[in-house]
């Protein structure tokens, strides 16, 4: 949600910044804006629209000058236009901002009191006021005067300042929403470059000019120039903050000839999983290994996992793996609801936060809540240094790689993955899990990777069923045990970029309303592989086809009963109850992304959704 690069240095900055912007566009954002500040002073180009509007704009009124920065914004206050793209300015104040300011009212009513006119209707120009205020107010410079006017202030914000009278100096601040600093230097290959930083809100941003970056902490400012960075922390001290590299290449957000992001992402599933599973699992021991991640070995009272969308379908999936392998209670919470409900958790208690970029600020939010009332935390999550896993006891990365599309594919099966090991682990820590067990779901774990390179083998199959039901209005989504976290994702994948409604279900509830929309008009897709209630899911699919609705069924490779209640079929190959979650998702992401293709929408980017949720 929103995307922040600032940089200062030795070369032209409009045509870096504008790079880092299109590095940026799958968080989402409906207008685009950058000031570049020079001798003369401050220029901005702002617009509505996709990143292409602002190139237009920048070719009819170049900026020059080696120190700006800029922003994609998704509206929040205000609607998407021009007027309330970033930057926002007052006096000589630029600034940029990711975040809420949730007092915004409050402040503009006392700003407005005491004359001062607002332009736009976002709650960011009150930052470019407050900070205009205090400078003109009391003494001391840009630095000073962003701390002053943010103590005013209650939100979130990543926050970029800067001033015409100083053009090569960047002010930052960072509070609840992610921002980093890429550190430039002297052996950077282009001498030109020699001596430069930037800021970005993604790393992703900055990859192709530096791989050293620096995570600021809550409350931290700091300022940029082509020279260094000087970092303070909330109680206004020098401090240094640790120099972490990124080991992530930048050719890996190329589609490599795939027709979007989505689908190379579905495609990068096998090696993803490998990699997420590479040096954890002890065949000897028929265990787990996390490494210097810290887990509880000591009796658990309870396990919470906290998610929101696609991370609060895995939650759910874990909980039937955790309760099932290790026999300790869980509760699945979605996170956006999780400390607004007075919480039973503290000591004995692990509460767990699922979240891809490490930053979602619900997910992020419960997870300090439950450190408070005395829980051990753990956060799985893709993103090293991020939010989250800073703010966790410990952190279980799954090695997914950059997932560009908004649509999570790869992040959501390798979170299963992680899940299983905890569960396994967990298991043979307290002993509620024979070393025969674990061997036998540790080799199928090994062999998931090959499994779902067999389910990837069917696109074509699969594409053709897609063309057959682009014109339907609303699907059905429903499985049973471990099926039904799978037919909630797979509902939120084809409503997210097809904009067909769909709705998952587990398959027992059908009866209790859901059966009431069947007919020849709504398809609907079972997940119906063997195992436990197998029997219970063919009794549903009879009782769909006697009232004529058209099924589509995930089923196991060697099944001789579905074939008389099925319309389609998609086969899975046959691996252990706790483990088909991850590959019956796979067919599912393929075929929701072939009918939003077919029928011609943004696959990567959504309209009204934002890859990074960065404010509640």
């Amino acid at each position: 949600m929103c995307g922040i690069i600032g940089y200062v240095g030795a070369r032209e900055a409009s045509a870096l910044l504008l790079d880092g912007l299109r590095r940026l566009e799958y968080r989402g954002y409906d207008s685009a804006g950058m000031a570049i500040v020079a001798a003369g002073g401050t220029r901005i180009v702002r617009c509505e629209g996709r990143i292409a509007r602002l190139e237009e704009r920048l070719d009819a009124e170049p900026l020059a000058g080696q120190c700006g920065i800029a922003h994609t914004r998704w509206a929040t206050h205000g609607r998407p236009s021009e007027t309330n793209a970033h930057p926002h300015r007052q006096g000589k104040v630029s600034l940029v901002h990711n975040g809420i300011i949730e007092n915004h009212l409050e402040l503009r009513s006392r700003l407005t009191a005491s004359g001062r006119r607002f332009d736009s209707e976002t709650d960011t120009e009150i930052l470019a006021h407050l900070v205009d205020e205090a400078l003109t107010t009391s003494p001391g410079g840009l630095r000073e005067a962003v701390g002053r006017a943010l103590a005013s202030a209650r939100g979130t914000w990543a926050l970029c300042v800067v001033h015409d009278e100083q053009p090569g100096e960047i002010v930052v601040a960072r509070q609840g929403s992610p921002l980093l600093l890429g550190l430039g230097g002297p052996n950077h290959g282009d001498p030109a470059a020699s001596w430069e930083n930037f800021v970005a809100s993604d790393v992703a941003a900055i990859l192709s000019h530096t791989r050293s970056v620096i995570d600021l902490e809550d409350g931290d400012t700091a300022i940029l120039r082509c020279d260094g960075v000087e970092i303070f922390d909330a109680e206004d001290k020098r401090v240094d903050r640790t120099i972490r590299t990124v080991h992530w290449s930048p050719s890996v957000a190329e589609k490599a000839g795939f027709k979007h992001f989505m689908l190379k992402e579905i495609h990068e599933q096998p090696q993803a999983i490998t990699d997420t599973l590479l040096g954890r699992i002890s065949l000897e021991s028929a265990d787990v290994d996390f490494g210097e991640a810290r887990i509880a070995d000591a009796a658990l009272r309870k396990v919470t996992l906290l998610g929101c969308g696609t991370s609060w379908h895995a939650a759910l999936a874990g909980k039937y793996l955790i309760e099932g392998l290790a026999r300790i209670p869980v509760e699945v919470d979605l996170a956006s609801e999780f400390r607004y409900r007075n919480p039973l958790v503290g000591p004995q208690d692990y509460v767990v936060a699922i979240s891809q970029s490490g930053e979602t600020a619900d997910t992020l939010a419960g997870l300090k809540e439950a450190a408070r009332l005395g829980a051990e935390t753990l956060a799985i999550c893709n993103v090293n240094g991020s939010s989250i896993a800073r703010a966790a006891q410990a952190t279980i990365y799954t090695h997914a790689g950059p997932e560009i599309s908004v649509a999570s594919t790869k992040a959501f099966t390798t979170q299963l993955c992680v899940l299983t090991l905890l569960a396994i682990h967990l298991g043979r820590r307290n002993g509620k899990l024979s070393r025969e067990r674990a061997l036998q779901l540790l080799h199928g774990l090994r062999a998931i990777p090959e499994a779902v390179e067999q389910v990837l083998g069917q696109r074509a199959t699969i594409r053709i069923l897609a063309r057959r039901y682009i014109h339907a209005r609303d699907v059905l989504y429903l499985g049973r045990g471990l099926g039904y976290p799978v037919a909630l994702e797979g509902a939120l994948k084809l409503k997210e970029i097809s904009y067909l409604h769909a709705e998952g279900y587990a398959s027992g509830e059908m009866k209790h309303g859901p059966i009431a929309l069947v007919d020849e008009t709504v398809p609907v897709v079972m997940v119906a592989l063997k195992g436990s209630g197998y029997e219970k899911v063919l009794s549903n699919l009879s009782e769909i086809r006697a009232r004529g609705g058209r099924v589509i069924a995930l089923a196991t490779v060697g099944d001789a009963h579905i074939g008389d209640l099925a319309d389609e079929i998609i086969m899975v190959p046959d691996v252990a109850t706790e483990l088909q979650p991850i590959l019956a998702s796979v067919p599912l992401q393929l075929f929701a992304y072939d009918i939003a293709d077919i029928k011609g929408t943004d696959v990567d980017q959504p309209r009204n959704l934002a890859k990074s949720v960065t404010v509640e």
